[in-house]
């Protein structure tokens, strides 16, 4: 069943989460799950780490939209690395018409200047690419099914995408208020969604509960939190409750080594015991955490641990199982 958040069909899709949950690997993933079915989708990145060309294994990405795979069912994932120097040469061609002055500029070093004693004019300019890509048209129709975009970690998205209505606010006419209102326009519509990449661990959690409150505080749209690297638990539930309180019949996991043509040397059952039991603790943790993000009024996606790694072939399994959740 499709829910009422995929039949609105955002087209800019924004991706955040705390370092180490896999954003990246999501927002790969997920610009390949949207890409389902001929579309053709534009997977942003911004902080200069080249995370996507390495986890799509291709060169590294110039300022420049480079096709870098084919979706399910020949879609089309094209990938940009959004540099803050280049979109400043853009928009002072855009909206001055510098042109060669612009490079001039660049040249003198007053690019690298403005963009680095403001950090929110870097910001700004970021947003700003972005948003043009989600709009542009070739022959009245969107040059984009949809964008993604690899977004800052949860700890400054707030901050990072509200940036442009601060902007707004200072600058009361002109091209630059006029841009920012535009962008604020879009990032509050139906048009985007933004979700939290999260694992199963306190602090994590805690993060993506803070971010999905900020971000409905400052009125952007929440999209889904997603449980990234989920490991099944391999135990019944009554096992578990027999791991968790150091009950489980030793008997049982003897005769189980036996089985599997395993010596059933005591130390290794009193080492596969303990191990039962931290595994039951930590299913236990990881309930728990769920059991808060639940709570948050978010649609919650689960994406397994794959025990292979990350690799161009991970990513479309992961890809197949955001397709299946109906929301994209």
């Amino acid at each position: 069943m499709t829910s009422a958040l995929a039949s609105s069909r955002p087209r800019l899709h924004i991706v955040t989460g705390k370092g180490g949950t896999g954003k990246t690997t999501v927002a790969a993933a997920l610009a390949l799950a949207v890409a389902s079915g001929g579309k053709k989708v534009l997977l942003c990145e911004l902080e200069g780490r080249q995370g996507i060309a390495s986890i799509f294994d291709v060169a590294p990405l110039p300022y420049g939209e480079r096709r870098i795979a084919v979706g399910p069912r020949n879609g089309e994932v094209f990938a940009l690395a959004i540099d803050a120097e280049a979109a400043l040469l853009e928009y002072l061609d855009m909206f001055y018409r510098l042109g060669r002055a612009g490079k001039a500029l660049d040249r003198f070093g007053v690019i690298d200047f403005a963009t680095t004693i403001a950090p929110g004019v870097r910001d700004v300019l970021l947003t700003g690419k972005v948003y043009e890509a989600t709009r542009r048209t070739d022959a009245g129709k969107p040059s984009y099914d949809a964008v993604v975009l690899d977004a800052p970690p949860t700890g400054r998205i707030g901050r990072f995408l509200n940036v442009n209505a601060e902007v707004a606010g200072i600058a009361k006419v002109g091209p630059i208020r006029n841009q920012s209102t535009s962008i604020m326009r879009l990032l509050k519509s139906p048009q985007t969604r933004v979700h939290v990449v999260t694992s199963l661990e306190e602090m994590p959690v805690q993060e993506t509960l803070d971010a999905l409150a900020e971000l409905r505080t400052i009125g952007l749209p929440v999209g889904c939190a997603i449980v990234n690297q989920m490991l099944e638990s391999e135990l019944a539930a009554d096992q578990l409750v027999a791991a968790a309180a150091g009950d489980l019949d030793e008997a049982e996991v003897e005769a189980a080594l036996k089985e599997a043509g395993v010596g059933s040397d005591p130390l290794i059952v009193a080492g596969l015991l303990d191990e039962a039991q931290q595994h039951a603790a930590r299913v236990r943790l990881e309930a728990a955490q769920r059991s808060r993000l639940d709570s948050a009024d978010a649609p919650v996606l689960t994406l397994p641990y794959l025990t292979d790694g990350i690799d161009v072939g991970a990513l479309y399994e992961l890809a197949d199982h955001l397709c299946e959740s109906g929301e994209f």
